[in-house]
């Protein structure tokens, strides 16, 4: 039997006796054409694209060409031939759903190119091992995706590889600290944050994911060069409107060295470091920062922040500072702080406040009732989780 299915009856050595050779269309061959010969204009463009590595050809084409050739070009090219030439959504599209299978392009601005480099930038420093990966390549990624990212979100950081004469920690060791002799301090951000001038959004994290059998406090340590380095690049990036660093066990001592370098930043308005071992000290030296910036949201949630630390962050907010949204939840601020809290709320431009699980009592809830008389901008308050209202006493 011939394999062919457009071989009929009438197919021989006469091929007008074919009848398909006298149709105009034929709609069950999706390969048909009229034309028994390519157009030269597909000709063209078909070599553009076999070429597109070797002689990229885009700019100097007409629209409809330009459309053509970038709906055919495959998504292996080399990031340094498509990068700073080709700007459409449609070939980034494609090259995003090829690396993930989950894209959401809201996530990055709405555009898909953005998430490209947002996210294999990620990756790339997400996997860097300090002492093992060559910086080139991190270096050689910055000129392709400076003009692309806007926002970094890094969730965990290699610490360097440990070689077989190193001492290994001590089993049953909870302390976290740093192990004598042996160097934790990961990736230095001062590789990448000076050269991204877009750079709006920096989210980041000291750990590793899926550590497994092989956990150990110290790669989940943030070390005093971790945080000299991060300050410093920090500082240096203008541009920096909103940073987060949650679950990185800072204490009073690294955040002071934090401040010192945020100090005057001219863009920073939000501020996150959620999940940490800051105290009373460190309140006060974020107190600080509120006088010398524009922040606009500062989150202390689950922190170590007692009566001092709230007094602190109380007077600035009451005199100097443009504070809107401020979170102390999972504090233990108590009555004291917290009624320091709500006499700052008299005069204060803060219009959210999250005092939740403080070990605030009925005085506090009056404090902020009667400022709430008074007070004209505050928009939302959350004092769940605190000991307010009658104390139930069982029979």
């Amino acid at each position: 039997m011939n394999s062919n299915p457009w071989v009929t009856k009438y197919s021989g050595p006469n091929p007008a006796a074919d009848p398909r050779r006298m149709r105009r269309i034929i709609a069950e061959d999706p390969e048909w054409s009229l034309a028994t010969v390519p157009r030269l204009v597909h000709l063209c463009i078909a070599h553009i694209v076999r070429n597109f590595a070797v002689r990229p050809l885009l700019t100097e084409l007409p629209a409809q060409h330009k459309a053509s050739v970038l709906a055919q070009l495959p998504c292996s090219l080399p990031l340094q031939v498509t990068a700073n030439l080709v700007s459409d959504d449609g070939y980034w599209r494609r090259c995003c759903l090829q690396c993930w299978q989950v894209c959401d392009p809201s996530l990055h601005g709405g555009s898909w190119k953005r998430m490209f480099f947002e996210r294999l930038l990620k990756k790339v420093v997400e996997f860097f091992v300090p002492d093992t990966t060559e910086p080139r390549v991190v270096l050689d990624l910055i000129p392709l995706c400076r003009d692309s990212v806007n926002r970094l979100e890094i969730d965990q950081l290699l610490p360097p590889v440990r070689q077989a004469g190193d001492r290994p920690e001590e089993e049953g060791s909870d302390t976290g600290s740093e192990s004598e002799g042996l160097t934790t301090d990961h990736f230095d951000f001062n590789l990448l944050l000076n050269d991204l001038p877009l750079l709006e959004e920096l989210a980041v994290t000291y750990g590793v994911k899926d550590c497994g059998m092989n956990f150990q406090w110290n790669v989940f340590q943030f070390t005093a060069q971790d945080c000299s380095s991060l300050g410093k690049a920090i500082h240096d990036c203008p541009a920096l409107r909103v940073l987060r660093l949650p679950r990185n066990r800072i204490d009073d001592q690294r955040l002071r060295v934090l401040v010192r370098y945020l100090m005057n930043h001219p863009a920073l308005v939000e501020l996150d470091l959620s999940h940490n071992l800051i105290g009373d000290v460190g309140a006060k030296a974020l107190a600080k920062l509120l006088l010398h910036s524009g922040l606009q949201t500062l989150c202390l949630c689950d922190n170590s922040i007692a009566a001092f630390g709230a007094k602190a962050i109380a007077y600035k907010v009451r005199r100097f500072s443009s504070l809107r949204c401020l979170n102390l939840r999972l504090n233990q601020i108590g009555d004291e702080g917290g009624e320091a809290i709500a006499r700052a709320l008299a005069t204060s431009s803060v219009e959210d406040i999250n005092l939740a699980s403080n070990e605030l009592s009925e005085r506090v809830a009056t404090a902020i009732s009667k400022v709430l008389m008074r007070n004209q901008t505050l928009r939302g308050i959350n004092l769940s989780c605190n000991n307010i209202g009658p104390e139930y006493k069982g029979n």
